[in-house]
């Protein structure tokens, strides 16, 4: 496969030539990257949404704030008028139910769905069929993988994903792109498929920081829309053996993109944390576990056999989990968010960085990479933030990702775009 980067799609589909531009990026890249669930009659539909828009708001000054901009949806989110399926072969009838509250909060701020996009199997590691716009050959990363390869082919300028590992900030990191991955609960889970209550996170993939910060106004409640930040925020490198889990190429990567920031003028910190991150690791998934099988509870005992071998373990681990144990790692998640600030306050840092993924995409579509990079901030429920971070000797890219205090969502978008150009190489 080519590489198929390509220039952001367009981001008013009411303009007079959008949604021909967009049908040609479709025709051109998705038969290759198979980023969205098919839909017949695609165009037909979108074209009679973007005359709807304007029938609505004739009037420019009058229009709401995403008005005309195509999004993807990740096809575990409901939306009225599509089945959803979450990548597996449950049946469609049996996933179904109200629209997603986020999905609705963008229709209503006049946004127009392109299409659903490929999910791994119930947002865990069962891969999809789609592949890397920005790294032919290789993973996309998952579970929001159709989301991440639209963006970066030009085929979406945003797409929903959610994260309840690394699902958003890693195939952000791996497509070079921008991730954003909220606060736990800033943004409404009604009406998207759960894989973890207690973890998962709605967010979204972007090609830029401004577009993604566009839609956090519209999707996070409670929504501040002026704060105020330093321009050069204090970072913090959690040194020790989280770190460590990074690969050779990952690491020189991150220190390298580090460097460049210290270069334009930003001041990092390298600080000791999480000397238990073997814990917090173990915790997390075992936490993952036991509430995908609370979840799968519905479905589970009639379509056992159409799950995918990993789901099916996963599940398992889930119902042999101790229920004390469980409640410990309920517990951790607050615990490693107060010890997190702790070290912020005493060390003076604004955000930590860290990469956002171990290394460059893995060759292959069988697996899509490790998420262990992101665990520990979404198990903690703070903001993350995932940039772009160039490029290696082999022309691979890479991602770092910012992380904030929970509930500084607002600060960490507008730190991600003083970094957004400094980080890049």
């Amino acid at each position: 496969m080519s590489a198929l980067l390509a220039a952001t799609a367009p981001t008013d589909l009411t303009e007079p030539t959008a949604l021909d531009a967009l049908r040609r990026a479709f025709d051109e890249r998705e038969p290759e990257v198979l980023s969205f669930v098919d839909e017949p009659g695609r165009w037909e539909r979108l074209a009679a949404e973007a005359a709807a828009l304007v029938e609505r708001w004739p009037d420019p000054a009058q229009r709401p704030p995403l008005f005309g901009l195509p999004v993807g949806v990740k096809d575990i989110f409901r939306v009225d008028g599509f089945a959803t399926r979450a990548g597996s072969a449950v049946p469609a009838e049996e996933l179904a139910g109200p629209q997603s509250a986020a999905v609705t909060r963008l229709l209503d701020a006049g946004a127009v769905v392109i299409g659903k996009t490929v999910t791994t199997e119930f947002a865990y590691f069962a891969p999809g069929p789609t592949r890397n716009p920005a790294a032919p050959g290789r993973t996309p990363g998952g579970s929001s993988s159709g989301s991440a390869a639209a963006v970066a082919a030009g085929l979406a300028p945003v797409a929903l994903g959610s994260q309840t590992i690394g699902s958003i900030c890693r195939p952000a990191g791996y497509c070079s792109i921008v991730g954003f991955k909220p606060s736990y609960e800033r943004v409404p889970r009604e009406g998207v498929v759960p894989l973890s209550p207690s973890l998962d996170h709605v967010g979204w993939l972007a090609a830029d920081v401004a577009i993604a910060a566009r839609v956090a106004v519209v999707l996070c409640d409670d929504w501040r829309a002026a704060v105020v930040i330093s321009q050069r925020p204090v970072l913090g490198v959690p040194e020790g053996p989280y770190l460590e889990r990074a690969s050779a190429e990952g690491l020189a990567n991150f220190r390298a993109a580090c460097a460049r920031l210290a270069a334009a003028g930003f001041e990092l910190r390298p600080v000791p944390a999480m000397p238990d991150f073997a814990e917090i690791d173990r915790l997390h998934r075992l936490l993952v576990a036991a509430d995908a099988w609370e979840v799968h509870q519905p479905w589970f005992p009639r379509y056992g056999e159409r799950y995918h071998a990993k789901t099916r373990e996963l599940l398992e681990r889930g119902r042999d989990a101790d229920p004390a144990e469980v409640a410990t790692a309920c517990a951790g998640r607050g615990k490693l968010r107060g010890e997190l600030e702790s070290l912020m306050d005493a060390h003076g840092i604004d955000l930590w960085i860290s990469p956002a993924a171990p290394g460059p995409p893995p060759l292959g579509l069988e697996a899509t990479g490790d998420p262990v990079m992101n665990l520990p901030w979404t198990y903690a429920g703070v903001p993350a933030l995932a940039l772009p971070a160039g490029r290696d000797a082999e022309g691979l890219p890479h991602g770092v990702q910012l992380t904030a205090r929970i509930g500084q969502d607002e600060e960490l978008l507008a730190w991600g775009a003083v970094l957004e150009k400094a980080v890049a190489a």
